[in-house]
């Protein structure tokens, strides 16, 4: 009964996505499950993507390999025809089927380590990105071998390509294991949401912080979805932490994306991967108020434009990293911390200042709150952009939306909002943009200019502009709403007497009575 509570608390704190709909989630998290007390729940994800990305690109390979033995031709074991299809072509020692039948050997671990190594000779794309250390002694090799056997379906095989199972899959491993040394996973819809809104059609996309590569993922789907070609995007990133750089160069290899994420991870502030790089499109999601983040050694850095940051606080520095990446009509938008848009802290307040009088700020976007699986500090999102004239000249407009009250809750936990609902903030957005079909509405949307936005002293909360809602007008009379209101209360009344006794006699049955 203890282990029963024990997993079922588990799967409530993470939150299991109630739209992932994959139809073997508990399988899924059985396969973490089994890792509990071998190692740190922030390293389940390694260990697991690592297998599903074996699995995935097995179950690709076998697929294809007997369409070609069904050919006849012999060339079941030529790499260039997998690579052609853009397959990865997999060794005899990488195959699924091989590390199926070792998963019971006391040797598992170094047997799929040999099969990462054998799978990176094989395929450049993927050189030096695979896990390899399933060998070492702190994982349990009884607990690795059934988590092999644990996989007993397809995610690779084109029917399950199709449906984009692996991308779910990473998806709910990186929602529910996300967090660790201050990373985090930004949810779907408010990836989809910064996507829709800056319509990353053609050109250069950027993200600093890249992560697991959620905001490249989301691009080129949008480009899909809207009949253009994956190569007419191309991917810049860079990301600090070893493994996520090497997850996020997984998860676009896996779906094709030819992304550059620098020569390896490194910190964007001190070691910035891309410094001649001026983007059309900018997503990011970056932490918030890193304290020590190396600005004593910056102060005199050429990105601070509109003001040195505080030492104290990443905030602004990530703000004029972006806006300094930007190419001349590019766009950004990003997630931000809510004190962004008011503190008046460490110069902050004459940064934000400057940024507004530059005429950079496009758009001021609250959001719910509950939307993150493993932080609940507020968030905004930021639109930042270099070309305001067009398609119509609001040099001198901030537009300001207001989405707090947006968004249901799926878990207890956990809030996500709906396709119509970011469909309505993104059309909103653009509706203003294009100056066709927008209107302010009252407790949602304002576009204010930049007299009045002096006149709030620079802050940038979207609820000092867009008023309250006006309460709906409530036509019932007080007599009746009364009477009708009492009556509820005492039929509530009634029923809690008759649980209370339920209650009694229930627990009179098995000896405790009161």
């Amino acid at each position: 009964m203890l282990k029963y509570k024990l997993y079922f608390s588990n799967k409530g704190l993470f939150g299991i996505m109630a739209t992932l709909n994959l139809g073997f989630e508990n399988q899924l998290w059985e396969m973490a499950d089994k890792l509990r007390g071998n190692i740190e729940a922030s390293e389940y994800k390694h260990v697991v993507l690592g297998l599903i990305f074996l699995k995935y690109i097995s179950d690709a390979f076998q697929e294809k390999h007997q369409q070609l033995v069904a050919e006849g031709a012999g060339f079941e074991e030529e790499p260039d025809e997998y690579l052609a299809e853009n397959i990865f072509f997999v060794p005899n020692i990488a195959r699924w089927s091989y590390i199926k039948d070792s998963a019971k050997t006391p040797t598992i671990g170094k047997i799929i380590d040999d099969a990462m190594i054998e799978i990176e000779k094989t395929n450049a794309a993927l050189k030096g990105v695979l896990p390899k250390n399933y060998a070492r002694p702190e994982l349990d090799k009884t607990k690795l071998g059934e988590l092999v056997d644990l996989f007993s379906f397809k995610i690779g095989d084109a029917e399950s390509r199709a449906k984009d199972v692996l991308g779910r899959v990473y998806e709910y491993f990186l929602s529910h294991f996300g967090s660790s040394d201050g990373e985090f996973y930004t949810p779907p819809s408010i990836v989809k949401l910064l996507v829709n809104m800056i319509e990353p059609y053609k050109g250069r996309i950027y993200d600093p912080c890249c992560g697991s590569g959620g905001m490249f993922v989301q691009s080129q789907k949008f480009v899909e979805e809207h009949q253009g070609r994956k190569d007419d995007i191309h991917i810049y990133g860079q990301e600090f932490t070893a493994t996520t750089w090497r997850l996020c160069k997984m998860n676009l290899a896996i779906r094709g994306i030819d992304g550059n994420l620098g020569e390896r991870d490194a910190d964007t502030f001190t070691n910035d991967q891309h410094k001649s790089l001026r983007a059309d499109y900018i997503l990011a999601n970056p932490p918030f108020n890193i304290k020590d983040w190396g600005g004593n050694k910056l102060k005199e850095d050429s990105r601070w434009k509109y003001g040195v940051p505080p030492i104290g606080n990443a905030n602004y520095a990530w703000i004029q990293h972006i806006i300094s990446k930007l190419s001349p009509s590019g766009i950004a938008g990003f997630v931000m911390a809510n004190g962004t848009m008011s503190t008046t802290s460490s110069g902050e307040d004459e940064i934000r200042k400057n940024i507004i009088e530059a005429g950079l700020v496009d758009c001021i976007v609250t959001m719910p709150t509950n939307l993150f699986y493993t932080v609940t500090i507020p968030v905004c999102l930021w639109f930042v952009t270099k070309n305001k004239q067009q398609p119509r000249n609001r040099q001198d407009q901030i537009l300001f939306i207001d989405a707090r009250k947006m968004g249901t809750m799926v878990t207890r936990k956990h809030r996500e909002l709906s396709d119509d609902e970011i469909k309505q903030i993104s059309d909103t957005y653009h509706n203003w943009k294009n100056g066709t079909n927008y209107q302010d509405i009252t407790g949602f949307c304002k576009s204010a200019n930049l007299e009045e936005v002096r006149s709030h002293e620079y802050i940038l909360t979207p609820g000092r502009y867009v008023g309250i809602e006006e309460a709906a007008k409530d036509s019932e009379p007080f007599d009746e709403k009364m009477t009708r209101l009492t009556g509820e209360l005492a039929e509530l009344f009634a029923k809690s007497h008759h649980l209370e006794e339920e209650i009694r006699n229930q627990l009179k049955k098995v000896g405790y009575e009161f």
